[in-house]
């Protein structure tokens, strides 16, 4: 058993939204990502960027990830831009560390304004939080130990 599967299962709610099984609005999209607006958010923007491949979540990356998750953070931005998002100062960006992920398909968390964030979400996705991981320490233990701690 891998942690990918191209197919998805059906029990994916982000493959269902990836094979356009859902009514979900899909923001922006490629032939390898997918955008969409998070359905519990945690700031005024908040959006899911998510592989169309399954991947279980950021502990299964490897260093031969790094480029897709460097272009779903390109995506983040992009979904920031499109929505007049200025203030790049104050934007988190990271994903759950397991077993906090909620769905098990790897996700990454745009959110903006970061400073705006109420309690709650500060503790699922602010600085103290040891449920979120940001995206620059992701892709740092990718590039130094070829694996998320």
């Amino acid at each position: 058993m891998g942690s990918q599967d191209a197919a998805g299962s059906g029990d994916c709610p982000f493959c269902e939204i990836a094979k356009n099984n859902t009514d979900t609005e899909i923001l922006l999209s490629d032939d390898e990502l997918l955008c969409f607006r998070d359905i519990k958010p945690g700031a005024t923007h908040h959006y899911l960027i998510i592989p169309r491949t399954h991947i279980d979540n950021c502990k299964t990356l490897q260093a031969d990830h790094i480029p897709l998750v460097e272009r779903m953070v390109q995506m983040g931005w992009q979904a920031l831009e499109k929505n007049k998002v200025n203030d790049t100062d104050d934007v988190r960006m990271g994903f759950h560390v397991p077993p906090f992920s909620s769905v098990p398909h790897l996700h990454l968390h745009t959110l903006a304004p970061a400073s705006k964030m109420d309690f709650k979400s500060q503790i699922h996705y602010g600085p103290k939080s040891h449920w979120f991981i940001t995206v620059d320490k992701v892709l740092t233990q990718l590039k130094v130990r070829g694996k998320v701690k």
